[in-house]
């Protein structure tokens, strides 16, 4: 076992027996090389191993944090909640909403719903935790002639796909773009991290089991905090 992977396997244990308890900040690189007897680029390999593993995260005016691991997320390959997502990861959600209204599509969410500009649709924005930790900020719209009655809803305690479901044709299929991003100013402070740090950007555009477009999404994922399992096979 080289050095920075021995010293990786002793900050490992340390965070595992809450001797560095998550969300507290670990020693600098500097105090970490003197405690080790070690160069700083010693400890800093042994940093980002731990790091790409999740168990670290870098921060600018903070420092070096404990980090829970990455939540493997599978709802590239299935049409699932986020709840049920994040329980089957091990993971206890909460969604704050922010904003729920009706309003006029818009030339972006009308183009995607293939609906007209001046049609209504619900607007929803949440902010979703896991393990109260802010993970994804999305914001869902979604035809309001098709699924009429989720006023009725309280979307802080129910899925927005059990709620389509219950108004009218529950969502069957779904495609998904996906980019890297950097943070900018709004995101990083809603999402907890700093400027500049990596998310991941998803457009979804859901269809109902006619084909109907149900619902179209734009959700930025925390990247530190996320990997994501995609399913391929030999055409």
């Amino acid at each position: 076992m080289t050095l920075y992977e021995s010293i990786r396997e002793d900050l490992l244990s340390k965070i595992k027996d809450g001797t560095y308890p998550e969300g507290q900040t670990i020693p600098s690189e500097l105090e970490l090389a003197e405690i080790y007897g070690v160069s700083r680029p010693t400890v800093r390999q042994a940093l980002q191993l731990l790091a790409d593993d999740g168990y670290l995260e870098k921060r600018r005016r903070r420092g070096t944090i404990v980090t829970s691991p990455k939540i493997s997320q599978s709802f590239t390959m299935t049409i699932t909640s986020f709840e049920d997502a994040m329980r089957l990861a091990g993971h206890m959600p909460r969604t704050n909403v922010l904003v729920f209204r009706c309003e006029d599509a818009g030339e972006d969410v009308a183009s995607s719903l293939e609906i007209s500009t001046d049609d209504p649709v619900y607007r929803l924005v949440r902010l979703r935790y896991a393990d109260d930790i802010p993970n994804v900020f999305v914001e869902s719209y979604v035809p309001r002639d098709l699924y009429p009655g989720l006023e009725e809803f309280d979307f802080n305690e129910t899925s927005l796909y059990d709620a389509m479901g219950r108004c009218g044709s529950p969502v069957m299929s779904a495609r998904r773009r996906l980019e890297a991003i950097r943070a900018d100013g709004p995101s990083a402070a809603l999402l907890d991290v700093d400027p500049g740090d990596p998310l991941l950007l998803f457009h979804t555009v859901a269809r109902n089991a006619e084909g109907v477009p149900a619902e179209y999404s734009i959700a930025s994922y925390r990247g530190a905090s996320n990997s994501f399992e995609i399913d391929v096979r030999r055409a």
